[in-house]
């Protein structure tokens, strides 16, 4: 079915809702009806095909098979196939020297988990002890050993087919909202820390205040902010999750053409946004020590706190601007991001200079604070630049170049190990 003719087929009340489409965007739900779908049919085949009365070890690695990528699913099927047959060898093994006793189920654990290890199944290395543990402890080793193996087998390979005949859905766009969703929690971020650079509205009639106390910033409220830029290290991490699952699904996927451009625009991008929470970092320690300096009086003047409340907007409006360019599905689109993005740039870097005279004159008769200054100045300056169209250009070039090598590194092993071969033969 046509990915737009979804809509066509479901009822009016369900399409205004639009909880469909939220759905299938989901990959808790995808993840959960796909693996129901595929151990259901891996028991109904395995109770035809095994002997054992309920095969249920052929559901189970239907369970553990299906992901959701095709790739995932791919490489741990074979994982799992490679895990239970190494288990099923040590118990054959075993049974034929010895019955079983404490002291054999201890090696039998202790050489599964050994070998698990060398023959790289991963994260299912306590699957080979599993494996031989409970062929051991059956009367008929042979026959419950193949039993177990040819279950597994049934499971692997349902699961497999399952996703290579109804391909996973590719999770670019989810991955593609969760950076800009971090540009936008960045942004937020800015916008609070201007909050606390600014007097805020006192009436209709202010009361006149001196410069140097117009705008009290407590300590507390500036670490605050702090502390909620290192809690984008949190967030960083569960976008690189979603995407290395969006990474995962263009890989083998017969549906992307050009998978390798889209892992690389998204992860050069999220790498961007990675260095850009450092420094947002960095910078909030700054204003912290700036803070501390002041002892609750106001950080700087009232002009020159709207200077950079001004700024801090336009930063994170470009902030927002990159995250969409990045992520833009089209090529008409990826223009007016780009469009909008040299804007906020422009914007950005005309309101950072405004500001650098501004502090330039307040270091003039504050002379102590002047490398605090500069560190703002300069933090600010590096968000700008990583931002940069240039600059994004040439790390794509980079990381293009990167994996180009890294693919003919990998080729040419592949063709020494094959003329090694026709020489050995």
């Amino acid at each position: 079915m046509p990915h737009g003719s979804v809509r066509h087929v479901l009822p009016r009340p369900w399409r205004r809702w639009g909880w469909w489409q939220r759905w299938r965007r989901d990959p808790v739900v995808v993840q959960t009806v796909r693996s129901t779908a595929a151990a259901t049919i891996s028991y109904v085949v395995a109770l035809q095909l095994s002997t054992e009365p309920a095969p249920l070890t052929a559901p189970l690695t239907a369970l553990l098979v299906v992901q959701v990528t095709l790739y995932s699913t791919l490489t741990t099927s074979l994982r799992r196939v490679n895990s239970v047959v190494v288990g099923v060898l040590i118990a054959i093994a075993f049974s034929a020297l010895v019955g079983l006793s404490w002291w054999s189920l201890a090696l039998v654990i202790l050489a599964s988990l050994v070998v698990g290890r060398y023959v790289r199944v991963e994260e299912f290395v306590p699957e080979v002890a599993i494996s031989a543990m409970l062929v051991l402890g059956v009367t008929q080793v042979a026959d419950t050993a193949w039993d177990r193996v040819l279950e597994t087998l049934i499971g692997a390979v349902v699961g497999l087919l399952f996703n290579m005949v109804l391909v996973p859905p590719v999770w670019v766009d989810t991955a593609g909202d969760s950076i800009v969703d971090l540009a936008r929690r960045m942004r937020r971020l800015l916008l609070d820390v201007g909050e606390e650079l600014t007097e805020p509205e006192a009436g209709p009639e202010p009361v006149p205040v001196p410069e140097a106390v117009s705008s009290p910033a407590p300590v507390e409220r500036v670490a605050a902010r702090l502390h909620e830029a290192r809690r984008l290290d949190n967030d960083v991490a569960d976008v690189d999750a979603a995407l290395r699952q969006a990474e995962d699904s263009l890989r083998l996927n017969p549906r992307v053409k050009e998978g390798l451009l889209h892992r690389i625009v998204l992860r050069t991008g999220l790498d961007t946004l990675e260095i850009c929470a450092v420094v947002l970092r960095v910078l909030t320690r700054s204003l912290t020590d700036l803070a501390k300096e002041r002892g609750g009086a106001s950080l700087v003047g009232r002009e020159t706190g709207l200077a950079l409340r001004e700024t801090f907007q336009h930063l994170g409006d470009t902030l927002v601007s990159f995250a969409v360019l990045v992520t833009s599905p089209s090529s008409e689109g990826a223009q007016a991001a780009e469009g909008r993005l040299g804007e906020d740039l422009r914007a950005a870097r005309a309101a950072r200079d405004h500001t650098a005279r501004l502090l330039e004159d307040e270091a003039a008769h504050d002379p102590e604070r002047w490398q605090l200054y500069g560190a703002l100045l300069t933090e600010i300056d590096r968000v700008l630049d990583e931002l940069e169209p240039d600059h994004r250009g040439r790390r794509l070039m980079e990381e293009l170049d990167r994996h180009t090598r890294a693919r003919e590194e990998r080729r040419r092993r592949v063709t020494s190990l094959a003329a090694r071969a026709r020489r050995a033969s």
